[in-house]
């Protein structure tokens, strides 16, 4: 009998001790969902359901006329006659025009050709598909690359991105296991390629992609939170 009741004692705490690790593992495994993509993350909810209400995006740039490129063949340093201050820079990428513009203080300084992700058309809403994303984004880390010279990391996927994601996930266009996708910033080109800018053949997974001396040029006048927008 005593045999008997340790026996029940025992299976009853093994079952506790599953219970205690299976639920200590949850959020575990909803960091690693949502760092992969496959999850909102938590600090993202209240945002992208509008607990609190919705914040909708308005553009930020003026854009230059169609098929202008602003000063393209002068020193960006002889531009700005002023000791540069990085937090009155900001991006505006307009995807249609293959043009990258420079702004300080909400002027256009000068203009960049610049390439795309394979899928050039439309916006981005999951990994893979090869598009580049639309909307008001931010650079949250920039650093030297060793294949692309230079690489200035956007905070995609961020609210908007998120609202958008569910939204095609919701109505049916997209997988509902797709992940959003991540990984994405300004970068150069394989030393010596060149030409695939002067061609504008969007070769990339999602990026927008420079020469090399370009964006050199650009990542010496941007800093982490530098706002970008992307334009279709």
């Amino acid at each position: 009998m005593r045999y008997y009741r340790f026996l029940r004692k025992n299976s009853y705490v093994n079952f506790l001790i599953r219970i205690i690790v299976v639920l200590s593992a949850i959020p575990l495994l909803y960091v690693l969902l949502s760092h992969f993509g496959y999850v909102i993350p938590l600090t993202e909810i209240p945002a992208v359901l509008c607990i609190g209400g919705c914040r909708t995006q308005s553009a930020f740039h003026i854009p230059l006329q169609e098929s202008q490129f602003l000063n393209d063949n002068q020193v960006l340093n002889k531009l700005i006659n002023e000791p540069i201050d990085k937090s009155k820079t900001s991006i505006l990428i307009e995807k249609s025009q293959h043009r990258l513009t420079l702004y300080y203080k909400k002027k256009p300084i000068k203009s960049y050709t610049v390439v795309f992700g394979k899928n050039s058309q439309g916006d981005k809403f999951y990994e893979g598909d090869y598009r580049t994303p639309e909307g008001i984004l931010r650079i949250k880390d920039l650093y030297p690359h060793p294949k692309w010279s230079k690489f200035m990391w956007l905070d995609y996927p961020n609210t908007a991105s998120w609202k958008k994601h569910l939204q095609e996930k919701t109505q049916g266009y997209i997988n509902f296991f797709l992940p959003i996708g991540g990984e994405v910033g300004i970068h150069g080109v394989p030393q010596g390629s060149d030409e695939i800018i002067d061609k504008r053949e969007n070769w990339t997974w999602g990026c927008p992609s420079l020469k090399n001396k370009d964006v050199d040029e650009i990542y010496e006048v941007v800093q982490k939170r530098t706002l970008v927008e992307i334009l279709p």
